[in-house]
């Protein structure tokens, strides 16, 4: 088979860019596959081509639903019309006929949410699966473990689908996170095509403040220089938006923010204008950038710096697909530290409540009394649990065999509670330890592309010109400037010329 000319047919491309032709053709032997690519490289080729290519219906498992939209709508525009996502914004018709005539797409974008369901599954257990996807598959390891527990029961998932051929992509993963990823999927006999982080066109700068007043005040200077467009992100919904307001106070016009408390309409349309270039700059958090397919942003900044460098790594990498010269910069102030950490802190349930949850399940168990849905409530808004931290909470009761079909096993209930709160205590260590590595990345006094890149195991071995804040770099490189403004009024013809050249009158 002639990849390049089926390349060529379906998506237009004449060559294939690092990497994708080596994982399509590992899918095409019918090969399980861990592979890692760089941010921006087309990752989506890798497992879309060969889903063209065999017979049978893709499934894709992806973690946001406008990740899903924005490449269902994507291939539509190329001319591929059979796919679809299955997700909450299909209307309950919608979502029945996508089911009812599941065979007849070549991809189905599904989230691992939706995967639980047993309509969903009898009906993918019906019809030939010709590959099984996890799309961002960083997500089974960092979203699994913390709030998103259904990515660990997809290795179940692709054994009830009878075993397709297996890829799990991503564009950041340590080899920790990769020897996890392969684990919870539970894959055999695995082809791995590992391929740097490094993204050489990324310039990168730290910049240190001594509060937030005067990095609020910088930022705003920074936005008004820097050649656009552009994306911040920060911790928060609240911060998020009151750094559109303020940057929108401050004369700058095309500006907006994201987060995922936005209506999905409202996202979707925020995406789209700043994809066609009517939005310059995003104040959003980490909900926006999976899959955006935006090439040409030239500067991401970090109002707060993310819990681990993973987060970084895809963060920054939203910037320069299109191989131009962009600017990761990141503003620090001592009072940021707090934040990663009381953030890591509400996601997992803490001592007290999980002694709370105990005593709640005892007295359900001494009544002969069933756990219900309006009792999973109870619990969260009594004990103060999160919606994550009460299905992580939730996943490991089961997983400990305390709660089953709603009955609880007064029995192991207390060993479960000990070994949960042991699990929680390791994972908090982890995540404490992984916002330590960042600020260690952001007070090196050395070289910070070679940090990041020895954080993935890997070496430099050749420096940009703009490398670093360390290295040293040219921030006028990344300014406005007047100075194509300027070529453009130089090359003007006289204006008697000009009118007579518009309307073609010469």
């Amino acid at each position: 088979m002639d990849l390049e000319k089926e390349l060529c047919n379906h998506f237009g491309y004449s060559t294939f860019r690092l990497g994708q032709r080596e994982v399509i053709q590992s899918l095409l032997n019918r090969e399980n596959v861990l592979a890692m690519l760089p941010t921006g490289t087309g990752k989506s080729i890798c497992f879309q081509l060969p889903a063209l290519l065999l017979p049978g219906t893709a499934v894709v498992v992806s973690p946001l639903l406008s990740l899903m939209e924005d490449q269902v709508q994507q291939l539509k525009s190329q001319g591929i019309k059979k796919v679809t996502a299955i997700n909450s914004f299909l209307s309950f018709h919608e979502r029945k006929k996508a089911i009812d005539t599941i065979d007849s797409y070549d991809i189905v974008y599904i989230s691992p949410e939706s995967l639980m369901s047993q309509t969903i599954m009898d009906a993918l257990s019906s019809i030939k699966i010709s590959l099984f996807v996890i799309d961002e598959a960083h997500c089974i390891s960092q979203w699994g473990h913390d709030f998103r527990t259904d990515y660990l029961k997809l290795g179940d998932v692709w054994e009830q689908l009878s075993c397709p051929p297996c890829l799990a992509i991503t564009a950041t993963a340590t080899k920790e996170v990769q020897k996890d990823i392969v684990a919870q999927l539970r894959l055999p006999d695995v082809t791995s095509h590992i391929f740097s982080v490094h993204r050489p066109n990324i310039a990168i700068q730290v910049e240190k403040y001594n509060d937030v007043d005067e990095k609020l005040t910088e930022l705003l200077n920074w936005v008004n220089k820097l050649n656009g467009p552009g994306l911040i992100y920060a911790s928060s919904r609240i911060w998020a938006e009151n750094l559109a307001a303020r940057i929108q106070s401050e004369g700058t016009q095309n500006v907006a923010y994201y987060h995922g408390g936005l209506e999905n309409d409202d996202r979707l349309l925020i995406q789209q204008q700043f994809i066609n270039g009517q939005l310059d700059v995003i104040c959003c958090t980490n909900a926006f950038g999976m899959g955006i397919n935006k090439n040409n942003v030239r500067y991401v900044i970090h109002f707060h710096f993310p819990q681990h460098m993973e987060a970084y790594l895809q963060e920054i990498g939203r910037a320069g697909r299109d191989g131009q010269n962009s600017l990761a910069l990141l503003l620090y102030s001592d009072d940021d530290r707090h934040l990663p950490l009381s953030l890591i802190e509400h996601e997992l349930p803490n001592k007290k409540q999980l002694q709370a949850v105990n005593r709640y399940l005892e007295m359900l168990a001494s009544s002969g009394l069933s756990l219900t849905s309006d009792d999973e409530i109870q619990i969260q808004v009594q004990m103060g649990l999160t919606e994550g931290a009460w299905r992580i909470l939730y996943y490991h009761l089961q997983l400990q065999n305390v709660i089953h079909l709603g009955n609880v096993n007064k029995q192991v209930l207390p060993y479960a509670m000990k070994f949960i709160e042991r699990k929680v205590e390791s994972r908090l260590e982890e995540k404490f330890q992984k916002v330590q590595e960042m600020i260690n990345f952001i007070e090196c006094n050395s070289c910070k592309r070679a940090y990041y890149l020895s954080y993935f195991e890997e070496k430099l071995d050749q420096k940009p010109i703009n490398c670093c804040d360390y290295c040293g770099l040219s921030l006028e490189d990344y300014m406005k400037n007047n100075s194509t403004q300027t070529k453009k009024l130089n090359n003007l013809l006289p204006w008697q010329d000009e009118l007579k050249r518009i309307f073609h009158q010469l």
